[in-house]
């Protein structure tokens, strides 16, 4: 068996020119043709450093943990002085919901796919690539969201601090264009001690927010007139306890915001060490690192957010949390400054900036991740897409426009943020649920399903609560569907082989031919009877002037799924009726062959003749078919195919049509 593989580099070639040279650095790093990537500056998973369970919590933790600068502040504007018990709703569905949720996910998507490969698996051909496409839309617009979102909230924090420079009030919107490409600058440098800084920021900030949530919460108990009053206000202005409760779990979908860091937390999986006896297919120590990750930080957060919900409604006036209002997103930087004085809120509002400012890197390694895993293996993208720093140029500019539309508001964009998160975990709780099914676990399937009908009830209400949250989604995800379908389009003329290999049969084939050219005529695999070959052969001879002696090979390429790219193709040499038949499976037709053919001329120093007939049918139906369906006209479209790959005519396959 023989495999086409691309030459190393000569390193005693002359060194490239300004152009050459930036192209160079814009592609270093560029993945392999499996789209195998875990985060800047790696490429498989071989490469990575892998670090301990809570490490990598912290990684995860920069994009949930940072949600404590905005959560609160937004919880109480929304639901009022319910805030607290609608937010313990939001626990008690992040504990028994989404946690069980994701556990599942990192054990059947351990290589940090997400949920998307899940329900990918599950739907194959055009219509799971769409549905994967829509899915994907919902994770841009989740990781773009809290990119822009945290970076408006930390310069909110910047700027609203009492030491802060008088020019930087009204500036919101340039500081977050800085913090934007001051983390671009980051990524485009590289990333590889992402780890070691996101412990120190967690450790910092959490550190931090503990000690203003013991002070505050001492100061409620010891002037028991604010506690008084909150009580009086939540049971005279709501009534019963019943219509309370009610109320909490119809208000609880607008504090979505604190669901959010799961995915992230499976999608940097790859990154958790595990057992020395871990394989690629059951890393059983990496699973269970991922869980334990998964399930503290549920759990830290869960007590940080019933904690802080019910502080900030109790301590902090209403007006403050309205548009303008000095707690508008800063609630526990408001309580730092009014508790304990300016020299520890400015150190609270330094660590929640930066704690801020690096959710936003979280979130780019998230989209790092996703998109060179789905997109350029479809055909979706531009090959560069599979290395980082054109992608980080290509997101922050994203950040940049989203920024300046929402005019740096963090109140604006939190609708679109609640709707990517609340869309990617009703998906992973509907591919866990069938998973469970197709395994015949009943209890599970029907507990996963009860999970589901929460997410989906939740996601309903926030979509009908907050609608410019799916119109942004929505932008998403028209713009990646017309951009993929374009770039699917822009390469079909390409080679779609990543490796080729002829078995040990197909290659006997072709050492019967010593010398001259190797004579192949295309065959379509549906008509495998004896007489088919045969006229199929006497055409070749009759129209094509082929010897009447030629000894033949006829190669038939079976198109498995149209709507693959990237795929390896295996050559099989069998006898059929007599005649030498090369079969091969792939997406497409004529893109196959040709690869086959330029393997066959680089394998055996001969260079291959393919005789063609001419294709019936309207050449625009033919083309759709092309594109579509794998097939079309075949003969004209592999002669195209041949030449975007061997510039040099003396070199390339020979095409005959007839």
């Amino acid at each position: 068996m023989t495999t086409l593989s691309r030459p190393p580099a000569d390193p005693s070639a002359p060194r490239p020119g300004g152009m050459t040279s930036l192209k160079g650095w814009l592609l270093f790093g560029l993945q392999d043709s499996k789209g195998i990537h875990q985060g800047p500056g790696a490429v498989s998973d071989a490469h990575l450093k892998k670090h301990s369970w809570w490490q990598v919590m912290c990684l995860t933790g920069v994009d949930y943990f940072s949600t404590l600068g905005y959560q609160p502040a937004i919880a109480a504007l929304a639901a009022g002085v319910i805030s607290p018990l609608a937010t313990m709703v939001l626990v008690a569905v992040t504990l028994l919901g989404a946690l069980p949720v994701y556990r599942r996910v990192a054990g059947e998507s351990h290589r940090g796919e997400g949920s998307i490969a899940m329900l990918e698996r599950l739907l194959p051909r055009w219509g799971g690539k769409l549905f994967v496409l829509i899915l994907l839309g919902f994770a841009a617009t989740d990781f773009m969201i809290t990119m822009t979102l945290s970076a408006a909230d930390a310069s909110a924090h910047l700027i609203q601090n009492p030491i802060a420079p008088g020019w930087l009030q009204g500036q919101n919107v340039l500081v977050t264009l800085f913090l934007l490409a001051l983390l671009a600058a980051v990524f485009l440098r590289g990333f590889r001690e992402a780890i070691g800084v996101a412990v120190a920021l967690v450790v910092l900030y959490l550190g931090l927010n503990a000690v203003v949530v013991v002070v505050t919460l001492m100061e409620v108990f010891s002037h028991p007139v604010a506690l008084g009053d909150w009580w009086t206000t939540l049971w005279t202005s709501h009534g019963d306890p019943l219509m309370v409760v009610a109320i909490a779990l119809l208000v609880f979908p607008k504090l979505a915001l604190g669901l959010s860091g799961f995915e992230t937390g499976v999608a940097v999986m790859p990154q958790v060490r595990g057992d020395e006896t871990d394989t690629e297919d059951n890393p059983a120590g990496r699973i269970r690192g991922t869980r334990r990750m998964l399930t503290t930080a549920a759990v830290i957060m869960s007590c940080f957010l019933i904690a802080t919900s019910f502080i900030t409604v109790v301590l902090i006036p209403a007006q403050e949390f309205e548009p303008g209002g000095q707690a508008n997103g800063r609630a526990l930087a408001f309580l730092a400054h009014e508790y304990m004085g300016v020299e520890f809120g400015s150190v609270y509002d330094i660590s929640t900036i930066a704690i801020l400012w690096f959710a936003g890197a979280s979130a780019m390694a998230g989209l790092l991740n996703l998109v060179p895993r789905y997109l350029p293996r479809y055909g979706m993208a531009p090959g560069w897409a599979k290395a980082v720093r054109p992608l980080v140029l290509v997101f922050t500019l994203i950040g940049f426009v989203i920024t300046y539309l929402f005019d740096a508001d963090v109140d604006a964009q939190g609708g679109a943020y609640a709707t990517g998160v609340l869309v990617l975990m009703t998906s992973a709780a509907v591919a866990v649920t069938l998973s469970a099914r197709r395994k015949n676990q009943r209890k599970r399937t029907v507990g996963f399903g009860v999970i589901s009908l929460v997410f989906t009830y939740t996601t309903v209400a926030n979509i009908f609560e907050r609608p410019e949250g799916i119109r942004i989604a929505g932008i998403f995800i028209l713009g990646i569907i017309v951009i993929s379908l374009l770039s699917r389009v822009r390469r079909s003329f390409e080679l779609h082989a990543t490796h080729v290999h002829l078995d040990r049969q197909a290659l006997e084939f072709m050492s019967e031919v010593l010398d001259g050219p190797l004579a192949i005529i295309s065959h379509e695999p549906l008509r495998l009877s004896a007489e088919a070959y045969k006229a199929k052969l006497s055409s070749a001879i009759e129209v094509s002037h082929l010897p009447v002696d030629q000894q033949a090979l006829f190669l038939e390429v079976v198109v498995d799924d149209s709507s693959d790219f990237e795929t390896e193709l295996e050559v099989r040499g069998v006898t059929r009726h007599g005649y030498r038949i090369l079969e091969v499976h792939g997406p497409v037709v004529p893109n196959t062959i040709a690869s086959v053919l330029l393997h066959i001329r680089d394998v055996t120093g001969l260079m291959p003749h393919i005789y063609f007939r001419w294709t019936e049918g309207n050449p625009v139906a033919n083309l759709l078919r092309f594109l579509f369906l794998g097939e079309g006209e075949i003969a004209p479209v592999t002669r195209e195919v041949l030449r975007e790959a061997e510039p040099d005519v003396t070199k390339r396959p020979w095409v005959h049509v007839g």
